[in-house]
């Protein structure tokens, strides 16, 4: 599916500024959304929106299908009449720049149970329970059992300990209440023309609604562990791979099923989403299946998926899909061959463009094809200035140095200001869409990168101060915009 020429900006709402120690869906994001405007800019794009496990990723997430109750707006349950000024009065000292999830989650939960008690099912609730029962009902119920169990995984429980019927409300409540207010947001966008681009991780969690409620989907052993594990062999961010613990798919059940978790899956997204990035979309076409009693991904091996026959089943039930390849990595002909019968756009990060490997030179924006989505860098990049200076530093590497000696050529620069070079390139290829993090708009340093892979603490705490998108930055970055055509 092709996209009309525009660009956007990559920032979680986890970034976005506010008092209650995380972004959320309040006034903040109303105001990021006018900053998009002011700047000409037509994409928002987030990362997965699910309630997050013990590390805060949100590419692991408790549910396929649930939001994230940490980004419920309490101003917004103000306006509601499910709190009082009274209860917002007392504001913990939260760190401006940086989310500390455990502060943010014991200010906010109490809260959001007040507001549960306050609450009165409607019409609109009951349609919503209704119309989202086929996941709700497991998510509620495998969230109230947690409780019960202490927060234990799934395959720990208890289970003479039964399901707490109020519990299961209050998870019922929280879905309710922020995808009210997602809703809102997304309207919001919509009428000022900013579309939204969401993100499908290609796994799931193992300790997560979905595992629990449909373990038959997953490679399992008879205790509920997964047997194998997905993952990426060796590649740029890792010498010895990324084992990333997510139960790998019974594909074959699954075809058997007629996919229809997965149709489900895309169902939900397509509904709250005007683009979707397909995370790891290598998998579809082959995946990288690691032994889960191994401690690493080197020792996996490429197992088959369900190729193209599962799209084309998603198509005849959801139309069209607006679909955005993520297909970085070890990217094979077959994998391209995919993406380019299902016509769904790839991307292209700047910041790959400049390695000696001759498969780098796809990533120069001269290379780039027009149904494409052009990055200066992802979530999982440093920032384009943290790039840069990483290069100065190690000067001394045969590599490095040829890097930022190519870099150099190609922008016709020093690096004075190598975030703005990043930004031009990006926005005057002929790629379709060309999304910048916040990060580079804004010129911030390493200290400001999202996500290192390979890395299991201190990431996704990013936050912009309220103060730095200013007029004078949208002027910039909107001249820019409408000299590139977007």
């Amino acid at each position: 599916m092709r996209f009309p020429r525009a660009s956007g900006i990559l920032l979680h709402p986890t970034s976005l500024p506010g008092r209650f120690g995380i972004g959320d869906l309040g006034p903040e994001a109303y105001r990021f959304v006018d900053f998009l405007v002011a700047a000409g800019q037509k994409v928002w794009q987030v990362l997965p929106l699910g309630p997050t496990g013990w590390d805060n990723s949100p590419y692991e997430s408790l549910s396929a299908f649930a939001g994230n109750p940490l980004l419920i707006s309490l101003e917004k349950l103000l306006e509601h009449g499910y709190l009082a000024e009274a209860d917002l009065a007392t504001v913990l000292a939260f760190p401006e720049t940086r989310v500390n999830f455990a502060q943010a989650a014991a200010y906010r939960r109490p809260l959001l149970r007040k507001a549960f008690a306050a609450f009165t099912e409607t019409g609109e609730y009951r349609r919503f329970e209704e119309e989202s029962r086929e996941w709700l009902e497991p998510f509620a119920c495998f969230m109230a059992l947690k409780s019960v169990n202490n927060g234990e995984s799934w395959t720990k429980w208890n289970p003479a300990r039964p399901v707490n019927k109020d519990e299961v409300r209050f998870h019922k409540f929280q879905q309710f209440e922020f995808f009210c207010q997602w809703g809102e947001l997304k309207r919001y966008c919509g009428a000022r023309g900013i579309r939204i681009m969401g993100d499908l991780p290609f796994y799931v969690e193992h300790d997560s609604a979905d595992v629990w409620a449909h373990p038959t989907w997953f490679d399992l052993g008879p205790q509920g562990n997964p047997m194998s594990v997905g993952g990426v062999p060796p590649d740029y961010f890792s010498a010895t791979g990324q084992r990333w613990g997510n139960p790998t798919y019974r594909w074959d059940r699954l075809a058997q099923s007629g996919y229809g978790w997965w149709v489900q899956r895309m169902r939900s997204a397509v509904a709250i989403f005007d683009m979707v990035r397909l995370d790891h979309f290598r998998g579809f076409q082959a995946y990288w299946e690691v032994p889960a009693a191994k401690p690493t991904a080197i020792e996996g091996r490429w197992v088959t998926g369900p190729g193209a026959e599962l799209f084309e089943v998603a198509q005849k039930k959801l139309g069209a899909l607006p679909f955005v390849a993520e297909d970085l990595g070890s990217i094979t002909p077959e994998v391209d061959t995919l993406r380019e019968k299902l016509l769904f756009p790839g991307m292209k990060v700047l910041q790959f463009a400049f390695g000696s490997d001759p498969g780098n030179r796809t990533y120069l924006p001269h290379n780039y094809p027009q149904n494409a989505v052009a990055y200066t860098g992802t979530h999982d990049n440093d920032t384009a200035i943290g790039w840069w200076t990483s290069r100065k530093e190690y000067i001394a590497s045969k590599d490095a140095r040829s890097e930022r000696e190519r870099a150099e050529i190609y922008f016709g620069t020093d690096g004075t200001r190598i975030h703005w070079a990043f930004i031009r390139a990006v926005m005057a290829s002929v790629a379709d869409t060309a999304i910048i993090p916040l990060q580079d708009v804004l010129g911030l340093g390493s200290d400001a990168r999202m996500n290192t892979p390979g890395t299991a603490t201190g990431n996704w705490r990013w936050r912009y101060s309220k103060e730095a998108l200013t007029p004078q930055l949208a002027d910039r970055l909107r001249a820019l915009t409408q000299l590139c055509d977007r």
